[in-house]
């Protein structure tokens, strides 16, 4: 008996077949293809064509950024498979879900679905399709920051394209490696790589593929400083991304274009690039992107000195990070060990479950360390940042009272108690710098200017013990780099802290030589050296050491908590280098590293802003610590606002029950009754404030933004030390808010 399906069979296979031979081409009309195909396989009720319809599907609506389609036709798809047992029709579907997934921000559960489509086609010896998954698996490694894992992926993916000679698999795995190796700063073997890549996308006729490469060379050259061959290729990239509806490709490239203006201070046409991409990113969902076009957007407008543009942006940009941090780190912390060893799969199934034996265990003493952990943060948090808000309120409000010698030391005390605002910080959070979760926020510095207010912080001290404090810095004084201040200030005075520390008579010297230039940075010797009593050589080895002290007996004049060289170490390594010393007992000790610095123009300063937008403004602040309440009662009322004080939460309700006021500002931790409490009873239907904007006001480390307590609650948080600009900024935006 003959089988009539056979010509249509057959006529569905030419319909794929064309769809996916010219998808870089004419994706379009690949797609009309497919639907077709997919129609007629449910006409036939063939669940391999079905299958396989589904499953070009969702690889071409992955490409055009269509994620929800792509993912919906893929599974089906994998359900179709499943039926007939198609192993390798199940792979083709894994992979288009997979990369979905790292593509969205999902990369633990992309990594696994990945994985998953490499061992069947690796069980099957389909060499081109290892090459192919090889390479995406590679580039998942590289988005949660695995780079050797990363290496070894797309090695092994040349290697299988290499064995069934795919050059454009070849190519597309070079552009991937191109990018891995700038990030080395291997930029001579990158751009030998991504012209080799270019060479095979043209003899091969891939036309998106080529869109990649010119990318890949395009940011190549944006790292080596040739600006004008870095903006016609992207230029290009994005028009032939254009071409083949590459969105995601279309995204990176105009984020980097605007980030390459925006490095020549072509300002206007850096935001209309990133937003542009931006837009395609928030349309496509297309998380990665979307997050670096915040960040950008933030950057672009702050240095256009747009502050509430930028403020937005910066808001949107953490909310985002952080809601990826919360729902995957944990996620791919959890799972690594699986993902990263799929040649032993069934015995690391194995070792998982013993782990688990061992964490479930322990589940429960850690968690009640955690909990005491996060009180003594929360505690110990308040308790030293209450006190320095009233430094930092007093500095604010005598900055405009004094002139001449006095302005110089206001100056001086400001420099001051911001340092030991951050210092405190940093000790607090020292958990998340020795777990590596630390970055570095650069800022335009003016490099002479940070290095005399740091040498002016030790001064006295040094003066007290008959000292000299010696400055040798031979680096222009009018150079500016992109610097994280509060974290080399931080490693600069616990150097020279402990210097005049271990130093009863002689010198401390504070030397900066510049080293090295390249077109964009400076390489800079950095040398902490005193005429000290030096350490033992025995001691060498542990005085990073968190907690190590150099002598095991201390005496009070030289206490300490011996984590300041600890953190040194730390804070150093985030800024890719080593600290090292020499010391000889009795002669001195020598403490250097070597930084790199991205120059930068001398940032013009901006105006300071006339505060009178909230005259007559009527404010209820309640604070339990008195001086606090003063010193905010006296920065409130130079802007015209008439403050009334209620010394706790209880009193905070009895007031707003009484009188309608403009805004509240609440203290979280107060006696009676804290915060929390006061405003979910003011927030009710009876209470003559239920919608009046409420900041909330805290020295809680532990308190954020994103509690979903606190969001309904508060119109907005202001952390104690609060800095002055920013409380204003709190308030009257929530006042236009109002009036509009």
């Amino acid at each position: 008996m003959i089988d009539q399906s056979l010509p249509q069979t057959e006529a569905i296979n030419t319909l794929l077949n064309n769809a996916y031979n010219n998808r870089s081409l004419d994706l379009p009309n690949s797609i009309v293809l497919a639907k077709k195909a997919l129609q007629l396989s449910r006409n036939l009720n063939n669940q391999q064509l079905i299958g396989r319809s589904l499953n070009q599907l969702g690889l071409y609506y992955m490409i055009i950024s269509d994620y929800t389609n792509s993912t919906k036709h893929a599974t089906e798809a994998v359900a179709c498979f499943t039926i007939i047992d198609d192993q390798l029709g199940i792979a083709d579907s894994k992979y288009t879900i997979g990369s979905v997934h790292y593509k969205t921000d999902n990369y633990h559960e992309g990594l696994i679905c990945l994985i998953e489509a490499f061992r069947i086609y690796k069980k099957h010896d389909d060499f081109k399709n290892q090459s192919k998954v090889g390479k995406a698996i590679g580039t998942a490694y590289e988005y949660i920051g695995d780079q050797s894992n990363a290496f070894k992926s797309y090695k092994e993916a040349v290697k299988n394209a290499r064995k069934v000679n795919c050059i454009n698999l070849e190519s597309n795995v070079y552009n991937n490696l191109s990018g891995l190796l700038l990030k080395n700063n291997k930029t001579s073997y990158a751009i030998k790589m991504i012209e080799h890549s270019i060479k095979l996308k043209k003899e091969s006729g891939d036309t998106r593929g080529y869109g990649f490469a010119i990318y890949g060379r395009g940011k190549i050259y944006f790292a080596l400083g040739d600006f004008e061959k870095a903006e016609n290729d992207f230029l290009t990239a994005i028009t032939t991304y254009n071409k083949v509806i590459e969105i995601m490709g279309a995204c990176m490239a105009y984020n980097k274009l605007g980030k390459l203006y925006l490095k020549q201070d072509q300002l206007d046409k850096a935001e209309q690039a990133v937003l542009t991409g931006l837009n395609l990113s928030i349309k496509y969902n297309i998380t990665i992107t979307k997050i670096k076009g915040y960040h950008q957007l933030y950057i672009i407008y702050k240095k256009a000195n747009q502050i509430e543009s930028a403020f937005k942006y910066l808001e949107l940009y953490l909310t985002e990070k952080e809601l990826i941090m919360n729902t995957q780190t944990q996620q791919v912390m959890d799972n690594y060990s699986l993902i990263n060893k799929t040649n032993v799969l069934e015995h690391e199934a194995l070792l998982q479950k013993e782990k688990q034996k061992i964490i479930e265990k322990k589940n429960e003493d850690d968690q009640k360390a955690l909990k005491l952990k996060q009180e003594f943060l929360s505690v110990m948090s308040h308790e030293i940042r209450t006190p320095l808000h009233a430094m930092t309120t007093i500095v604010a409000i005598l900055e405009d009272q004094v002139f001449g010698e006095n302005k110089k030391l206001i100056e001086s005390l400001q420099f001051a108690s911001n340092n030991l605002i951050s210092i405190v910080n940093n000790v607090l959070d020292f958990s998340k710098l020795d777990s590596k979760k630390t970055n570095l926020e650069v800022e335009n510095t003016n490099f002479d200017t940070l290095c005399k207010n740091i040498l002016n912080l030790h001064l006295n001290l040094a003066q007290s013990k008959g000292l000299k404090l010696v400055l040798k810095n031979n680096v222009p004084d009018t150079t500016n780099y992109l610097i994280d201040q509060t974290k080399l200030t931080q490693i600069l005075s616990n150097l020279i802290g402990n210097a005049i520390k271990f130093t009863e008579k002689g010198k401390v010297t504070f030397k900066i030589k510049l080293k090295e230039k390249s077109a964009t940075h400076d390489t800079l010797l950095i040398k902490i050296k005193d005429t000290g009593e030096g350490i033992p050589k025995k001691d060498l080895i542990e005085i990073f050491d968190s907690f190590s002290q150099i002598k095991p007996i201390m005496t009070k004049k030289q206490g300490g908590t011996g984590l300041g060289l600890a953190i040194v170490k730390e804070l150093v390594k985030l800024h890719d280098s080593v600290i090292k010393v020499n010391s000889k007992e009795q002669k001195g000790s020598e403490f250097y590293f070597t930084i790199q610095l991205e120059r930068i123009a001398p940032m013009v300063a901006k105006p300071k802003p006339i505060f009178n937008q909230l005259k007559n403004k009527l404010i209820l602040l309640a604070e339990d610590t008195v001086m606090n309440a003063t010193l905010i009662t006296k920065v409130l009322s130079k802007w015209g606002i008439k403050t009334e004080h209620a010394v706790n939460g209880k009193v905070a309700v009895e007031y707003a029950k009484n009188k309608i006021y403009d805004f509240i500002l609440m203290d979280l931790h107060m006696p009676e009754m804290n915060g929390i409490d006061a405003t979910k009873l003011i927030r009710t239907e009876s209470n003559l404030n239920k919608d009046t904007p409420i900041f909330a006001i805290t020295a809680d480390v532990m308190t954020t933004k994103n509690n979903k307590e606190h969001a309904k609650l508060f119109n907005d948080i202001l952390w104690k030390p609060i800095e002055i600009e920013k409380l204003y900024q709190a308030i009257a935006k929530e006042d236009v808010l109002n009036y509009n």
